[in-house]
């Protein structure tokens, strides 16, 4: 049994311990420091995990080594260390841009940022349906604190639209998980497949119920339609690096249906196979469709953004309903693409907005900010990217999706949805581009009527960007080792009773 399993969950808690601990008598740029090699260091282990589980090995850790499914075990398969690697990245480049400055004014950012990470992480390697609930409590309490960093009335309102409705979710999940315990008699993931499987028919409705309402709380964390209406206001409203680190948050959602979804009610799972295959097709499609209306009617920069991320939210869930090993695959390479995609342009947002003044990232003509070529260049880069254009990591997903989506009945709506979708997003992101940049005039704002003075860009805040954005060239250049991982990694996911004999020995040895 390797340490190494736990200690992207460990290590990220022990951070945030001793940030918290420190808090009054670290100085703000030791904390950054601190941070900073605590988030080198989680890539280094997260980085180990992927070399031990690349070959298809599933790792269990029994915690106190108990055995599942009595005691509380951590699972890294391919799936799961893919969502911590590119968590772990994402991670590093929003809190080098936070150290530029957004991180002063509170004591707790730091802290709280670790305690993201080891939710996100516990969420990501945890084997059990109860212990998931628990992570999602940790980093949705640290993405409150977050969320409202340094204040505002807009991050208040949408701060608490976030915490009611994820309140609700809460409520929910216990419902569910208490149910399932309560017919089945286990909380663990992989015995909650073999028992579900074997579910006697005066149990099928109670055991049906409960699986519709875990996806009805994973969807309102996911953002799919129609729970995606937190979303735009709270990302939009926060912290440039709060809102890049946000980026991963609404794919917790996502990878908690494709876990959930193939392991207890897969293929393999008798009377309750198959449970959500007739909603979550349509659902996802109609997010995208929904996602690209808001792009379009978009006032502000920072919150077209947001609404690009409930449209890669669609796609990422149309990939995972076709239910194809092509189709899982290319969503999981989409998972990376829109993440490191996103979060550039979050940032992106961000320094634009600082250099607009008053008008700040609302898209209406204004003056010229400083270094305009510059910027219009990484504006101009990150549309293409977000919006799929070729030769760029966006372009290599969506075909990958579509090549999946050809022999499968679904295809006209899939090719017709993606295709308008990523049509409209082009012409909306040159409209933005041609109003912040081509139609922009006069001189530089220095100091707005409202007091916010235009801040030019800095290599210090664009170094995040062209992080972010390298990690997309990556995807590109190794687009081909990359796509075979998630290929193999969809591969494993379709055959649950791997999983199962993993986790809970194999029944005749």
């Amino acid at each position: 049994m390797s340490h190494l399993v736990i200690a992207p969950v460990l290590f990220p808690l022990f951070a945030a311990t001793l940030l918290l601990l420190l808090r009054r008598v670290m100085p703000l740029r030791v904390r950054r420091s601190l941070n900073l090699v605590a988030l080198i260091i989680q890539i280094l282990l997260v980085s180990l995990l992927v070399q031990s589980v690349a070959g298809g090995e599933i790792l269990v850790y029994a915690l106190g080594n108990w055995p599942a499914p009595y005691g509380i075990v951590m699972v890294a398969d391919r799936l799961s260390v893919w969502m911590l690697l590119v968590t772990s990245l994402v991670a590093f480049f929003a809190m080098l841009y936070a150290v530029r400055g957004t991180d002063a004014g509170s004591r707790h950012f730091h802290p709280l940022f670790q305690l993201q990470l080891f939710g996100l992480s516990g969420a990501f390697l945890t084997g059990d349906l109860f212990n998931l609930f628990v992570f999602f409590e940790i980093l949705l309490l640290a993405s409150y604190g977050l969320l409202l960093h340094r204040g505002g009335a807009n991050r208040v309102r949408a701060g608490l639209h976030f915490v009611a409705l994820n309140l609700a979710g809460s409520t929910l999940f216990l419902f569910a998980v208490g149910t399932l315990y309560a017919i089945l008699g286990t909380l663990n993931m992989a015995d909650l497949a073999v028992k579900a499987a074997a579910t006697p028919p005066e149990n099928l409705g109670v055991v049906r119920a409960a699986g519709l309402l875990l996806f009805v709380v994973f969807a309102l964390k996911a953002a799919l339609i129609p729970l995606y209406l937190w979303l735009p206001a709270a990302y939009s409203s926060t912290s440039a690096p709060v809102a890049a680190l946000f980026a991963i948050m609404t794919k917790v959602g996502a990878y908690s249906i494709l876990r959930v979804y193939t392991l207890i009610f897969g293929a393999e799972a008798g009377p309750v196979a198959d449970l959500i295959g007739p909603w979550l097709l349509p659902l996802a499609l109609a997010t995208m469709a929904i996602g690209t209306l808001g792009v379009l009617a978009a006032h502000e920069l920072r919150r077209q953004v947001a609404y690009l991320v409930v449209v890669s939210v669609g796609f990422l869930l149309t990939a995972f309903a076709l239910g194809t090993d092509a189709s899982i695959g290319a969503g999981l390479y989409y998972v990376a693409h829109s993440t490191f995609a996103a979060a550039a342009f979050f940032l992106l947002a961000d320094i634009i907005a600082m250099g607009r003044g008053t008008l700040a990232d609302r898209l209406d003509p204004g003056p010229v900010i400083a270094n305009a070529n510059l910027v219009g260049a990484f504006f101009f880069i990150t549309a293409i990217l977000v919006s799929g254009l070729p030769p760029l990591s966006g372009f290599l997903g969506k075909y990958m999706m579509l090549n999946a989506a050809v022999d499968l009945p679904s295809m006209p709506w899939v090719f017709g949805v993606i295709l308008s979708a990523g049509l409209f997003g082009v012409i909306a992101l040159a409209r933005s581009g041609s109003l912040l940049f081509y139609r922009a005039e006069g001189t530089i704002e220095r100091t707005g009527t409202a007091g916010r003075h235009a801040i030019g860009p800095n290599w210090g805040r664009l170094l995040p960007v062209i992080g972010l954005l390298l990690l997309c060239v990556a995807l590109v250049v190794w687009a081909g080792p990359l796509s075979d991982y998630t290929r193999a990694t969809a591969e494993q996911l379709l055959q649950p009773s791997v999983y199962i004999r993993a986790v809970l020995g194999d029944p005749q040895s």
